[in-house]
């Protein structure tokens, strides 16, 4: 039988690794505490895995052995997946092995075994302080009628940029999250973790309106725990967030188009260009490692280039 890559969702799976698939997922959200984004990301990619398997004709995890799991890898790159989806489809795959090896579902892991292609490290787009400045000049003007809507998205574009969270943080908000005497927003972030976060004076008055003229507006009853809202009263969906992002960005002329993560890019790079260290920085991103907020140095030295090609006359 000729091993290909399974397109068919978990439905089409045999009961038998469609079980162990299932697990893995409960183990994920209940366990490791991780996010629905990143929980449908495994669920993705182990899919795929336990496809190749079943492809292969095996109805059981007893056929993941190292071979395989290279096989499925060798069928993802003839497919032309990029590096970064490689590794981490490898990466997802390791986790399952582990989960399973410990769980007594299989006799052993094969997972430490596997190598896959370290993925491209690219550069994040971000605005300069001035495109940022003139996109949230942008929303506060769109707010100057008070329309409820508006109030709401010129404060989460204030507050997004001031803190750097992540879009599922900012929608997770509650009201008793805000410090408003202290100026400090509470987030949970990845694995659960929390963290304090402050933010300065112009988001402190997007907040302020937002909830004095805004919220109350767009609330329901019995009114509901969340900071922001949408336009039928519940919490205000990622997506909404999207676009409130992408359409304020957009409202500026020569800006790149970027959405809730290029203001998170931003305000990190704007942050360490201000002279901030990488360890405060890592600690308001909520970022697990160093590494991870490393590559914003990067960023500033790239600009730092630039601006020496431009400027140096004998650059």
């Amino acid at each position: 039988m000729e091993v290909t890559e399974r397109t068919a969702g978990p439905e089409a799976l045999p009961p038998a690794l469609a079980e162990h698939l299932e697990a893995f997922v409960a183990h994920l959200r209940s366990v490791r505490g991780l996010s629905p984004h990143t929980v449908r990301a495994y669920r993705g990619d182990v899919t795929a895995l336990l496809g190749h398997l079943a492809a292969a004709g095996s109805i059981g995890l007893a056929g993941v052995d190292l071979a395989t799991l290279r096989s499925w890898l060798a069928a993802q790159r003839a497919a032309g997946r990029s590096r970064g989806t490689l590794a981490r489809r490898a990466a997802a795959a390791r986790a399952f092995t582990a989960w399973a090896a410990r769980d007594g579902r299989q006799p052993t892991d094969p997972g430490p075994r596997l190598a896959s292609p370290r993925p491209y490290r690219t550069l994040p787009a971000v605005l300069r302080p001035d495109q940022a400045a003139a996109v949230l000049r942008a929303s506060e003007v769109g707010a100057e009628q008070a329309d409820p809507i508006a109030l709401r998205d010129y404060s989460v574009v204030e507050l997004l940029y001031a803190t750097g969270v992540r879009v599922a943080e900012l929608c997770g908000l509650d009201l008793d999250d805000i410090d408003a005497a202290r100026r400090l927003v509470r987030v949970v972030g990845k694995g659960d973790r929390e963290r304090s976060v402050p933010y300065g004076v112009p988001a402190d008055r997007a907040l302020r309106r937002w909830l004095a003229e805004g919220r109350p507006h767009l609330m329901r009853h019995p009114p509901p725990a969340a900071l922001f809202l949408g336009a039928r009263g519940g919490r205000i969906d990622p997506r909404i967030v999207r676009t409130v992002v992408h359409d304020a960005v957009g409202s500026v002329p020569g800006t790149a188009d970027t959405g809730p993560h290029g203001l998170r890019h931003s305000a990190a790079t704007h942050l360490l260009e201000g002279g901030a260290d990488l360890r405060s920085v890592q600690e308001l991103l909520g970022h697990v490692t160093l590494a991870t907020t490393q590559l914003y140095t990067h960023v500033t030295v790239e600009r730092l280039k630039a601006i020496h090609d431009q400027a140096h006359p004998r650059s």
